[in-house]
């Protein structure tokens, strides 16, 4: 299959791997900022081939992580009320908030739908006029576009039963806060591809200069992350810091001049809670105040709502790369995927999940993947 076979081609992982072996002369710290990124490393077992002292640090990639906890108690509020059909990604369902999830509040009665997209959500809010419809919109740059056009569309086809709750992130504010962090060791970072073929490159060059870290936009594929890895180390070991796209086939430096244009219109910038990590001043979205009318929040009368993160969960050390996985005294016990304390064990781009699904439960417990065995 074109752009997936010939990205898993283990001998061109081995060559790959060879030219990192080589290159790297002391220990790095790399952090990919993508859920996408960190289960196909574990899944491939990339982590392991790597020169001993190379590590990749897991970031808040994932956008189901991050969303706080007060805005999955708003979510479950309003699904809640005998007028609402709430609808979300199925990811959303099986996340905890303060003592229940979307799936209980869906047994108890409340009408809580699966959709693959926010235009479902608005064309269930057509053919229900007397129901409010509330879509949960949730994710960094890539998922924004089609949710503001849902909104847009809403407008323009006067909607009134229909409105967004939104819990939308961006990358850079979150590279900045990690960074500003005195506990970081990141020495360079893998940036999403998805998110720069949606936004672009232009907001990393200046961090990269900030901070002096290399900044490799890459895919997911294991050979597009061996390419991540291999020019972010070469970077590293020549004393450069810039930016460089090692993902041209989805990304180029102005990004997807229609859906920014898209997100200009509909959203504006906000501070935003990341769930265990804290507020990151404008780091998030917010509907515009011309589109207000369709904030499921304002709607709803749910903006007051406040909650606090449970003590036994330590996602947001995992999500700020503090923290692998294994080393959670929770983690494979009183947390699992059945019986999950926080986000990053349910989600499918959760590192928790990775670690649990690919079975490394005990830091480096599982041999080495051979390079053969690249899928």
């Amino acid at each position: 299959m074109k752009y997936i076979d010939e990205f898993q081609d283990p001998q061109l992982a081995r060559r790959l791997l060879d030219d990192i072996h080589a290159t790297v002369t002391r220990p790095w710290a790399l952090m990919e900022v993508c859920g996408g990124q960190t289960h196909s490393i574990i899944r491939h077992g990339i982590d392991q081939l790597l020169p001993e002292g190379l590590e990749l640090i897991h970031g808040p990639g994932c956008p189901v992580c991050v969303t706080p906890l007060e805005l999955i108690d708003k979510a479950l509020e309003i699904a809640s009320r005998p007028d609402v059909i709430f609808c979300s990604f199925g990811d959303m369902l099986r996340v905890p908030g303060t003592g229940r999830d979307l799936f209980q509040v869906r047994s108890e009665g409340g009408d809580v739908r699966v959709v693959y997209s926010p235009l479902d959500a608005l064309r269930i809010a057509r053919e229900n006029p007397e129901r409010e419809v509330v879509f949960f919109g949730i994710g960094f740059e890539t998922t924004a576009p089609p949710n503001a056009m849902a909104v847009h569309q809403a407008a323009e086809q006067d909607v009134r039963n229909f409105s967004l709750l939104v819990s939308h992130v961006r990358v850079p504010p979150a590279i900045e806060a990690i960074m500003s962090s005195g506990e970081c060791r990141v020495q360079a970072f893998l940036a999403a591809g998805h998110v720069c073929s949606v936004m672009g490159t232009d907001e990393y060059p200046a961090l990269a200069d900030r901070f002096g870290v290399p900044i490799v936009v890459t895919g997911f594929e294991p050979l597009d992350i061996l390419e991540g890895v291999r020019r972010a180390v070469r970077q590293l070991e020549s004393g450069r810091h810039t930016v460089e796209n090692a993902y041209p086939r989805a990304v180029v430096a102005q990004g997807n001049t229609a859906a920014r244009a898209m997100l200009d219109q509909v959203f504006a910038p906000c501070d935003r809670g990341w769930r265990g990590i804290g507020v990151i001043p404008e780091s998030g979205w917010r509907l515009a105040p011309r589109y207000r009318a369709w904030d499921a929040e304002y709607r709803f009368s749910v903006d007051t709502i406040t909650t606090r993160e449970p003590a036994a969960c330590r996602s947001g050390e995992v999500l700020q790369g503090l923290l692998k996985p294994h080393e959670c005294e929770a983690f494979g016990t009183t947390c699992t995927p059945r019986t999950p304390l926080g986000a990053t064990m349910v989600s499918s781009e959760g590192a928790c999940a990775a670690y649990y699904l690919y079975r490394r439960l005990g830091g480096t417990t599982t041999a080495p993947l051979e390079a053969s065995s690249v899928e």
